[in-house]
């Protein structure tokens, strides 16, 4: 129906065009927002309000012209000026059934549009460390930007999923020593295991397999390996000299090739743990971005180069810098290092050119809410790089915080002391994780509810969503044991018996399914689905509660059904755009 009316404005803007009281130069930007009290109507429109300053004129005088122009129509019983200059729509309460024609005639397709245009939009979402399993906290940005992703193709975007693999630099250091050091242990060697050294039992299952196959081939005595190294900081030292000092170490005594042995292996077996972790989430991508790559394309000199060839770069200290604080930073940094390697941001530059150069129209980078600072400085790299730097859109998600009863589970990739995002969906079950993942807007903090994650009440909200599509199964299903047939056509002949309260809000909530779906993709707010689908659960259940459906009357009882059946539909929608299932018995 809001398209319906947009169409309608729209004609009576051209009729204003065509006698003068327009310029042929406006393109009007029509928005209609259903009005809160039925008093003022069914939908509004405020366009007089924002044309009347365009061509000098008093707004009320303009929304008469627009309603005299508007063209007629069956659907719209009567239009109305209110207040300082709004049109204000009223609906043949008829017209409201013909959605449940709709959503039968569409089915999954309902709700669907093309207002993206196929504009090409790369999401790039969760891009953890290769340096552990997936913990509960990747979890909510997983959710979050697979949600956002399948909302914006479900609008008409073309979505690129993306996942940036860290496989360079010092982490990945720290991930192949720690690996090397617990093989040595393995191997029989006492080994005074480094504070800063990541001791999940991960690391060690990984060195376990190392050994299993090869034995003592990378054993070195332990002598050797702490030879004077620097103390770590439980003996007075610093942890960050001393685990730096180990690695140097490590590659010294294994040798490159060797060396590379335990950095790829530990880099596949993780990575290949977290691809299978984020499929079984229900999360899957179009291209896993290696970091390396950049490095061994010559991307990263590529990227720098352009940024001294624009004037972007000086060297200061033996090492080279970005000149970003006068694009907007806080502070200029540094781009390659007194030892002449490049830095992390170096590569996430080098990267974010690649972004550009692949002709994305909107690239979307969702990012954990504690790299906030580190959006000015990408800002600013993308505007050296001469591109346009609102193609960028940086969308913070808050890591969530998981409760056992009254204790908080602490949570450190490093000290292998967290919860990983498998344990969770084991627990709670993929459905109800996804859904309390996106249940909140992603900026705002979350803890998660292990007990009403995993109850099955109404007060578990993704049990009650899916209870509602059980519940009208389940009426199906007695349809059957009656042996009574669905009779859709008369159901359709006869949605006019549809006259209860309970009945016309679920049609007015039914019709609004589409501007839900669009403005939660343009706004990036999964979260307005979850809250719709959860009042369509509520107002359905209300229903449920107060009517029966299988009545003897075949006219009101297949009316009823193929409300219901709506209803199921619209639900089934929704919830396999959030890639939550849809149990026909619970």
């Amino acid at each position: 129906m809001k398209k319906k009316i947009e169409e309608l404005i729209l004609q009576a803007v051209e009729t204003l065009k065509s006698n003068g009281v327009l310029a042929q130069e406006i393109t009007p930007n029509i928005t209609i927002d259903r009005t809160r009290d039925p008093q003022h109507g069914d939908f509004a429109s405020n366009l007089a309000l924002m044309l009347a300053k365009q061509v000098n004129t008093n707004p009320r005088q303009l929304a008469e012209k627009l309603i005299a122009a508007l063209p007629q129509d069956t659907a719209i019983v009567k239009v109305e000026l209110a207040g300082p200059g709004f049109i204000n729509f009223f609906i043949d309460p008829t017209a409201q059934y013909q959605v449940i024609k709709q959503i039968h005639d569409q089915g999954p397709k309902f709700g669907l549009s093309n207002v993206g245009a196929g504009k090409k939009v790369q999401v790039e979402f969760v891009s953890a460390n290769p340096t552990g399993p997936l913990h509960v906290g990747h979890g909510r940005g997983a959710a979050y930007g697979s949600a956002v992703a399948d909302l914006l193709q479900a609008t008409g975007f073309d979505v690129h999923r993306e996942y940036y693999v860290n496989d360079a630099g010092r982490q990945m250091d720290i991930l192949a020593t720690s690996i090397w050091l617990r093989y040595l242990e393995e191997c029989g060697e006492v080994v005074h295991f480094p504070s800063n050294a990541y001791r999940g039992e991960y690391v060690r299952e990984i060195a376990w397999n190392i050994h299993k196959n090869a034995n003592n081939e990378y054993r070195r005595p332990v002598e050797l390996v702490f030879e004077d190294i620097p103390p770590d900081e439980p003996a007075g030292g610093d942890k960050e000299e001393h685990i730096d000092a180990l690695i140097a170490r490590a590659k010294t005594l294994l040798g490159a090739p060797l060396y590379q042995d335990f950095f790829q292996i530990g880099l596949n077996n993780i990575l290949e743990d977290i691809k299978i972790d984020l499929s079984e989430f229900g999360v899957d991508y179009q291209e896993w971005f290696s970091e390396r790559r950049l490095m061994d394309d010559g991307s990263v000199e590529k990227a720098l180069e352009r940024l001294r060839a624009a004037g972007h770069l000086y060297e200061k200290d033996g090492a080279t810098w970005f000149a970003c604080a006068d694009l907007g930073d806080e502070k200029d940094r540094v781009v390659v290092r007194e030892n002449g390697q490049s830095t992390y941001f170096a590569s996430d530059i080098a990267y974010h050119m690649n972004k550009l150069d692949r002709g994305f129209d909107q690239i979307i980078n969702i990012w954990g809410a504690d790299h906030h600072g580190y959006i000015p400085r990408v800002r600013a790299a993308i505007q050296a790089l001469g591109a346009d730097e609102s193609k960028l859109k940086v969308l913070l998600v808050q890591f969530a915080s998981l409760y056992r009863g009254e204790e908080k589970v602490q949570m450190s990739t490093r000290s292998g002391e967290f919860v990983t995002l498998r344990q969770l969906r084991n627990e709670v079950g993929k459905d109800a994780a996804r859904f309390f993942y996106v249940m909140r807007r992603s900026e705002q903090h979350m803890d998660f509810d292990l007990k009403l994650a995993t109850s099955k009440s109404n007060e578990n909200p993704v049990f009650y969503v899916q209870y509602a599509y059980a519940r009208v199964c389940s009426v199906l299903r007695q349809l059957d044991e009656k042996n009574w047939e669905r009779n859709l056509p008369l159901g359709m002949e006869n949605l006019a018996l549809l006259t209860e309260e309970h009945e016309t809000n679920l049609l007015g909530t039914l019709a609004r399914y589409p501007e839900v779906l669009e403005r939660a993709a343009l706004q990036y707010e999964p979260h307005q689905l979850i809250q719709y689908l959860r009042e369509l659960a509520n107002e359905f259940h209300t229903y449920y509660n107060a009517h029966q459906f299988l009545v003897e009357d075949a006219k009101i009882r297949n009316a009823r059904l193929n409300l219901i059946c709506a209803v199921k539909q619209i639900l089934a929608n929704g919830l396999s755009l959030l890639n939550i299932n849809t149990p026909e018995a619970m």
